[in-house]
Formats: C-alpha cells, structure tokens, sequence
C-alpha cells in the first residue's frame, strides 16, 4: 500500500511572479527605514544672518585662510590661539567664512574645533566662491 502519491515524471516549474513580489516588497522595506544620509558626514548650519537672533548686534565673521590660521578683524590667529581670543571676548557664536585658496581639511578642522569649544558656529557661504568657475 503506497500512502505518498509518486512525483510526476516531468519538472515542475517554478514561478517566479511571487518571489518578484517579495523581493520587491522587501526593497520597498528598507529603503523606507533606512537613512538617507551616512551618519558619519558632518552638517552644516547655514544660517548666515548679520545678526544675532538675541542682541541684535552683528555676528563677528572669522575666515579660514591658508593652513589652518585664521583671521579675524585683520589680525591672523592659529585655531586654538582663536578659540582662547573668543573666549576672552566673551563671543558665543561667529560665523566661519573661507577664503578661496582654503583646503576642506582646515575649514573642517576649524569648525570641529570651534564647535567643541561651545562656540556656536555657523558656516558662511562667500560670493566670491560662487562666482569662480
């Protein structure tokens, strides 16, 4: 007495339609719970106002300008020397502005510095990049 029925002879296809269907809804899945932009990239305020939101008095712009020093009302300071001046001053927020010739890392190193200070730092597009070719 035979209790499983034999398999036919010929190959059963397999569909595919419902794997499509899975596959899909899985996509749709993560791309719906996954993040958009990398964790590690650092982001940037830019919100460059001539004026502070509090006093009403003008945010002091300090430019990255060649080899991680700065300049700030027409003296040039390396970054820590900076972040001390500031302090002393007793200002909170600037803006940071480049100049044309400043390599990514010294801006990113200024800003990471600045910021880790607890001076608020906000990145100031200039006119002068946005004009050049």
């Amino acid at each position: 007495m035979q209790l499983v029925d034999p398999r036919p002879a010929r190959p059963i296809p397999i569909r595919i339609t419902p794997l499509i269907d899975v596959v899909f809804i899985l996509l749709v899945f993560f791309m719906l719970t996954s993040r958009l932009l990398p964790v590690s990239f650092m982001e940037l305020s830019n919100s460059t106002g001539d004026t502070s939101s509090v006093t009403g008095e003008p945010v002091p712009e300090v430019t990255v300008v060649r080899n991680g020093e700065t300049s700030w009302k027409g003296e040039t300071y390396d970054i820590e020397a900076l972040v001390s001046r500031l302090k002393v001053s007793g200002i909170e927020e600037i803006n940071l502005a480049t100049a044309a010739t400043t390599r990514l890392t010294d801006f990113t190193t200024a800003y990471s510095r600045l910021s880790d200070s607890g001076i608020t730092t906000h990145w100031k597009r200039s006119s002068q990049a946005a004009e050049e070719p």
